[in-house]
Order: C-alpha cells, then sequence, then structure tokens
C-alpha cells in the first residue's frame, strides 16, 4: 500500500463511519434503537480500520478487527484497554441487535453508547491527524 493509497483508504473509512453515526442518529430520532445500536457499532467498526490502516493492517474480520487493535494500539500504550472494551462491547450488541429479536435498547442504551463511541473516535482520530494522515478540507 502506497502512502497516497494509505491516505485515500483512511479517509474513506472515516467517511463511512460519519455515513453510519448519521444513520444511527436518523434510526435514533425513529426510535429504532437496535438498529441505531448495529450503526454504531460500524462507526467504531470503520473507524477502528482506518486507524490500523495507518500501520498498513488490513484484517478480514471484526474479530480480526478487535484483535490487530488491542495488539498494535492497546499493548502499545497508544490507546487504553477501556478504549478497546468500548469497541468490543459495541461489537458483542451489534451482534444481539443483529441476531437476537428479544434483546432490547432503550434511548437511554443508544446516547450512552454514542457518546463512548464518538469519544474513541476522537481519540482515534486525533491519533490520525498527529501522524499526518488525515486530510483536511480546503487547507
Amino acid at each position: 500500500m502506497t502512502e497516497g493509497n494509505k491516505r485515500e483508504n483512511i479517509r474513506d473509512e472515516l467517511e463511512r463511519a460519519a455515513e453510519s453515526l448519521r444513520s444511527a442518529d436518523l434510526l435514533s430520532e425513529s426510535r429504532l434503537y437496535r438498529d441505531a445500536v448495529s450503526r454504531l457499532y460500524y462507526l467504531l467498526f470503520h473507524t477502528v480500520r482506518a486507524l490500523l490502516l495507518s500501520e498498513g493492517l488490513e484484517p478480514k474480520t471484526h474479530e480480526g478487527t478487535l484483535r490487530q487493535l488491542g495488539l498494535h494500539f492497546v499493548k502499545q500504550g497508544i490507546l487504553t484497554p477501556g478504549d478497546s472494551h468500548v469497541f468490543s462491547r459495541l461489537m458483542k450488541y451489534r451482534e444481539e441487535a443483529d441476531y437476537n429479536p428479544a434483546y432490547v435498547f432503550a434511548e437511554s442504551d443508544y446516547s450512552e453508547f454514542r457518546k463512548d463511541a464518538e469519544e474513541l473516535c476522537s481519540k482515534i482520530k486525533s491519533y490520525l491527524d498527529q501522524k499526518g494522515l488525515i486530510t483536511h478540507e480546503g487547507s
């Protein structure tokens, strides 16, 4: 992967993350919390993929994404175990939302998960920005 491709792929993942957040909020506004929680997971998934791409890592599975996050960013002290827990927790809730019809989410769940996800995304984007990997439009 060339440096240019890396930046383009990171940008694409962050755009997909932003789209997932917009979708999550629209679903939440319609009180479709199960689907909104699932979309919050994808906000994080795409943001974490952008982070992994910064090191040339391209895991093929969701579990692989979590493992690579821990190995290359938590173990190295760039992110905390708590950060990894936010991602793994939303991964679990996404699976419940998508595959367990009895699992119910409330507005308060969505609000809590959204706050946690946005904090982690902000931390990751700040790291990518410090590494010079985020292109700022108009600059």
